[in-house]
Parts: structure tokens; C-alpha cells; sequence
């Protein structure tokens, strides 16, 4: 299919981060021109973007789709709480059906913010259809089945043996990497160092290599957290996965707020993708990233929401605002201005996925994933001699996203989403909780 959106201002965070008023060329899955005027061609559709803006798909390197059903059932509490107390035994009653919707709600919610790429981390069981929904929504997406072996207070329901671990994980990379010319990919997902074996991840270290994907996990997200691991290991978190062998490139990890030096160190020499979570941190209370630090010292960063239950909405607006806001009152108001940030929301994030020759700028050549903005709106306003990028980062919501367009396909348009039926999604996904906390409930009770 070729689109000609037609006037538009055009953000193209590229490397010299023109913004300039003109059209853009899609044809197939990619970007094929960008000019001040593109005529006298025959296209298939033709959008009207004078007044909007075009921006670069957003992309979240940090979301978990299992957990969108739970949003405001676990508020409140602290990381190793929030788990053990409400997330593990909710991921334990998901059923096919139940992790279906949920990956379809935050696939909703997601496409209509803007968010055109994500790394995903689904739970133990049933991440067959949670591809399903991926495939289906049109998303771009690094997606695993989370990886648990060990660890005291898991349901057994997710606490696996570590040869079931491993080969349900091959099976579904098998399956599904590299599906739709790419659109989706694999990535090993042990949860984090609590939940696993040395056995199991050194496993994934070697599949990881001997299939060229990626590895996504937690670290240094609570003190608790790096407490139980030094106790364990005998060394802190990112230490101990470069002892055996997890710190390459191909490694991303989300949060990384509480690091010593040294593991600032690795982090920067071994080339670690770092996942800049600030709702979930401040939501948990789990602490402020140094983020301006790391962008110092060339860290690769990127943001994402996490999960439902720990932000309450998966919006990178919200998460853009945030990364900026909660640095200043820390290092001064300059500290994390507005194109460091949607520099991490768009070409960090594709550095995260080992995709910035393909996506986070728009460029002739690169991947058509980008998105039409219309500011033009109470809270936008005055747009006269205002950067366009602090006007994204500061001033636009969700509800500034009119059409997302995702591998060349438009998936939503004017606000309607076009790959699924949102009355269907709502309603099913009530149906989904109500059977998940009956199935919590019966197990209490028989115990």
C-alpha cells in the first residue's frame, strides 16, 4: 500500500533533527520520500496533514501485556509486596483466553498513545496468545514468556523446572521470531536474578548466542531486591550477570536505579540497554534512575511504562513528562531538557531493540512507524515561537494521537482503532478479571 500524508509538520529526529513543513511518501512498509512537496505520482490513500504534526513512533522498551487486567488491583505497596502479594497469584489464574485480552487491552491503549514498538515480558503460561494478539494489533514488538526456576512465594503455577522453562521458550522463539518480515522477535525473559537458577541463565546466555536475539530482564530495581541477590550470589545485580557471561549488547535491562560504580562501569563498557521505567519507579517507590548521569557517560536509554498494575496507564507522554520532571529538582532545571527525552522515546528505544537502521527517526528508507499528531488544542497552545519537541514532550497527551501508522499499515485512524473492536476488548477483559479473581478466590478458600 503507498500513503502520501500531504503538509504536515514533519519532526524527523534525525540525526540533525530537522522539523520541517512538508509531505511523506509510504510505500509498501517504508518510507520512500520526504520532501517540501511530492506531486505527480498516483498513490492509494492520501492524507491531509496540514496543521498536524508527523512524529517518529513512539517505542517502549519495557511492558509487560499479562498484567494490563490488573491495573488498580495492586496499588500501594512496594515492589517484593506488589508481587508475591498480587501480581504472582493474578499471573498464576491467567487462562488463554484471560492473557489474550489482556495483551489486547494494553495493545489498545498503547496504539492510541502513539507507541508503535515495544519489548514485552508475558508471564510463565499461555504466551502463545499473547503472539496472537501481537500479531493481530499490527504492533511492532521484542516479546518472551517470562522465566521463573526458583524463588520463595511463587504460586506453583509459575514456578517452572528449568528444562520446561527452556524448551517452551525455544518453542515459542521457533515459532514466532521473525514473524511478518520481522515485525515481531524473540527475546529470552528470565524475570530477574531472584527467580532463577544459574543453570537457567546460563542457558539463556548460550540460546541467546546461538540464536542472535535478545535477553530482557529486571535489575537493581529495589534495595531489597539487590539484598536477596548478594545474599544468594555473593556479588550485586549487574556484577554477577557479567560473571556469568548476560552483559553484552544484546542485553536489556529495565529500571537500574539503585548501581554502585562499578556496575555503572559494565553497564557502559559491555554496551547494556537500559529501560527508564519512572512511573512504575515512583509509583512503587523504588527510586529515582541516574539518568542524566548515564546519558553523560553515552548509556544506551530508553523508557518504558511497565505494567498496568505499577503506572496505572501505559501512556509515554506521561512517561516523557516524568523522565524529564523528576530529574530537575535533583541536577537543575537543564538536566533532562525535552530532546535528550524524546530522543529515548524514539531512536533509544530502537537502540534497545538493535533497530535504529530501521526505526526511531524518520528517514527515506527507514520503516513506515510514525504517527500523526493534531495540537491544535486548549492545552497545545500558543504554538507561536514554541520548540516543537518541548511542545511534545511537555504539553501533548494521548489525546493528542489521531493516526498511527505501524510497518506501512495504518492501525489507527482518526482515533478508531483499525486491527481490533474496542467494545469487544473492554468487555472481555471484565469478563476475563471477574474469572481470574473467582479463581483466586476458590483457591484461597480451599486452602
Amino acid at each position: 500500500m503507498s500513503i502520501l500524508i500531504k503538509q504536515a509538520e514533519i519532526i524527523t529526529g534525525n540525526e540533525m533533527y530537522e522539523v520541517f513543513k512538508g509531505d511523506l511518501l509510504i510505500e509498501d512498509n517504508r518510507i520512500s520520500q520526504i520532501a517540501e512537496r511530492i506531486e505527480g505520482i498516483t498513490v492509494d490513500k492520501v492524507i491531509n496533514a496540514a496543521g498536524k504534526t508527523v512524529i517518529p513512533g513512539l517505542i517502549q522498551s519495557h511492558i509487560h501485556l499479562c498484567q494490563t487486567l490488573f491495573r488498580g488491583q495492586a496499588d500501594d505497596l512496594e515492589l517484593l509486596d506488589w508481587l508475591s502479594k498480587k501480581i504472582w497469584p493474578l499471573e498464576a489464574a491467567h487462562d488463554e483466553e484471560s492473557i489474550y485480552y489482556s495483551a489486547l487491552l494494553g495493545l489498545g491503549e498503547l496504539i492510541q498513545s502513539g507507541t508503535t514498538s515495544i519489548i514485552d515480558m508475558e508471564t510463565v503460561r499461555h504466551t502463545e496468545f499473547a503472539f496472537q494478539a501481537l500479531a493481530s494489533s499490527g504492533i511492532r514488538a521484542i516479546a518472551g514468556k517470562v522465566m521463573m526456576d526458583k524463588g520463595e512465594g511463587v504460586p506453583k503455577n509459575l514456578l517452572e523446572k528449568t528444562e520446561d522453562s527452556l524448551m517452551d521458550s525455544v518453542n515459542l522463539l521457533e515459532k514466532w521470531n521473525n514473524f511478518d518480515r520481522g515485525r515481531l522477535q524473540y527475546a529470552f525473559s528470565p524475570r530477574f536474578v531472584i527467580s532463577c537458577t544459574e543453570k537457567l541463565l546460563t542457558n539463556v546466555r548460550e540460546l541467546s548466542a546461538y540464536y542472535d536475539v535478545r535477553v530482557h530482564t529486571h535489575a537493581s530495581e529495589n534495595l531489597k531486591e539487590i539484598e536477596i541477590v548478594e545474599s544468594e550470589r555473593g556479588m550485586r545485580n549487574i556484577v554477577y550477570l557479567d560473571h556469568i557471561g548476560l552483559a553484552n549488547p544484546k542485553l536489556i535491562l529495565a529500571h537500574c536505579i539503585w548501581l554502585d560504580e562499578e556496575e555503572k562501569r559494565i553497564i557502559k563498557e559491555k554496551g547494556i540497554k537500559v529501560s527508564h521505567c519512572p512511573g512504575s519507579n515512583l509509583k512503587l517507590a523504588s527510586g529515582t534512575a541516574q539518568t542524566p548521569e548515564m546519558l553523560e557517560n553515552n548509556v544506551f536509554l530508553s523508557i518504558g511504562a511497565d505494567g498496568a498494575p505499577c503506572n496505572n496507564n501505559l501512556d509515554m507522554f506521561n512517561e516523557m513528562r516524568l523522565t524529564a520532571l523528576i530529574q530537575k529538582p535533583i541536577h537543575g532545571p537543564t538536566a533532562m531538557d525535552a530532546k535528550k527525552v524524546f530522543k529515548m522515546a524514539t531512536i533509544g528505544g530502537a537502540q534497545a531493540m538493535g533497530l535504529e537502521n530501521e526505526i526511531g527517526s524518520l528517514e527515506v528508507g527507514k520503516k513506515a512507524d510514525l504517527v500523526i499528531l493534531d495540537l491544535n488544542d486548549f492545552h497545545t497552545y500558543p504554538s507561536v515561537e514554541v520548540d516543537p519537541i518541548s511542545r511534545i514532550v511537555y504539553s501533548a497527551t494521548r489525546g493528542n494521537v489521531e493516526t498511527t501508522i505501524i510497518d506501512g499499515k495504518i492501525v489507527m485512524e482518526n482515533r478508531i482503532m483499525k486491527t481490533m473492536d474496542k467494545s469487544i476488548v473492554l468487555k472481555e477483559a471484565n469478563n476475563s478479571m471477574k474469572r481470574l479473581l473467582s479463581r483466586i478466590e476458590n483457591q484461597t478458600l480451599a486452602m
